[in-house]
């Protein structure tokens, strides 16, 4: 396979590090990208970007994809220096320690180790269990809690450092696949159908959504500022193509054979149909998913924004989700943005999707 290049936009998101309510890095790249192509383009109080194109259009489609991350949070520092946090977003605790880790503060990065006591000085009956949040630290290398506070400070942020790296053609791993995956796709749905100046009868407000991972806040709100009358969230979505994951429970699906595609009491069906019918008129693969309930996505908040919206849900295949190294076809990915794309082309005039 040829050397494959992934976009600058998307490389720069992933780069980016932004913990639930500590966005800006996020925000600066998708003001960077996005905001020259929209013909509005606001923020709001808890840190979303909305972008608005062919704004006197209607019906009113909102599509999201939140760029926050998971993260940890800086609690208290001992008297020898050494931090101790609590996590934003759901972690793995048996993957925390041993990682290298940056710390965003006020004057700037700070490099640190998570550490526990190692397995040498374990008891037996300790080997087996895994650490609680408390009994696990991040050790930057100070000499005594002043100086620890002279580098850090309680509340400051911290992610794991781990970057953005193919691993095989279109294959890549990075930290943050969740979600800047999907801040991308409606960012780049957006640019796309600006620079090929599309007729667009809908007015398409695309919108980069902050601390999902902490319960869909950025969604709830923007969903009910923008108002829309249809709406697509963008999400990973779990690939079960890997050794311990049975299809009976999780369903199939697979890295590389295209975005995953919703099905549930969370997704209205005219809104399913319609992805459906453009995927297959536009020969982009698709897969489907079944769930019985209210999503863990951005999803669950926009459908029931003001008096509810008719809102479909489209995932990334991934690997390893809430691991310092997840895992993501970025064909799926232009595939995603492809069907953005011609989703919003299909939106007729005034066109309602309510049943």
């Amino acid at each position: 396979m040829p050397d494959y290049q992934a976009p600058a936009f998307l490389t720069e998101l992933l780069k980016a590090k932004s913990p639930s309510g500590a966005e800006a890095q996020a925000q600066a790249v998708y003001d960077k990208f996005v905001k020259p192509h929209a013909d509005t383009y606001e923020k709001d109080a808890l840190g979303c970007r909305l972008a608005t194109l062919n704004k006197k259009g209607a019906p009113t489609v909102m599509f999201a994809g939140h760029m926050d991350e998971l993260g940890l949070i800086i609690t208290y520092v001992n008297k020898d220096g050494y931090l101790y946090f609590d996590t934003i977003g759901g972690h793995d605790r048996s993957i925390i320690s041993g990682r290298r880790v940056i710390i965003q503060t006020t004057n700037g990065p700070v490099k640190g180790v998570t550490g526990k006591r190692a397995i040498h000085l374990m008891e037996e009956s300790d080997r087996k269990k895994v650490p609680e949040i408390h009994e696990i630290w991040i050790d930057i290398a100070a000499t005594s809690k002043a100086d620890a506070l002279e580098r850090v400070s309680i509340g400051d942020v911290a992610t794991y450092d781990h970057e953005f790296e193919l691993i095989n053609g279109s294959v890549g791993t990075a930290r943050a696949f969740d979600n800047k995956v999907g801040a991308y796709v409606v960012g780049e749905a957006l640019i796309r159908l600006a620079k090929e100046n599309a007729k667009l009868n809908a007015k398409l407000v695309s919108v980069a959504t902050t601390q999902e991972e902490i319960g869909v806040r950025g969604a709830q709100t923007s969903a009910f500022a923008v108002d829309p009358h249809v709406a697509l969230a963008v999400d990973v979505g779990h690939a079960t193509d890997h050794p311990d994951c049975d299809p009976r429970k999780f369903g199939e699906t697979k890295l590389g054979a295209g975005p995953i595609v919703c099905r549930g009491p969370n997704i209205n069906p005219k809104v399913y149909q319609r992805i459906v019918e453009v995927a297959k008129k536009h020969k982009i693969p698709i897969q489907l998913e079944a769930d019985p309930r209210p999503t863990g996505t951005d999803a669950r908040a926009i459908q029931m924004a003001r008096g509810g919206v008719a809102c479909g849900l489209i995932s990334i295949p991934l690997r390893y989700m809430h691991t310092p190294s997840e895992v993501v076809d970025l064909e799926d990915v232009e595939n995603c943005v492809k069907l953005f794309v011609a989703f919003a082309k299909s939106i007729s005039k005034d066109e309602s999707f309510n049943w």
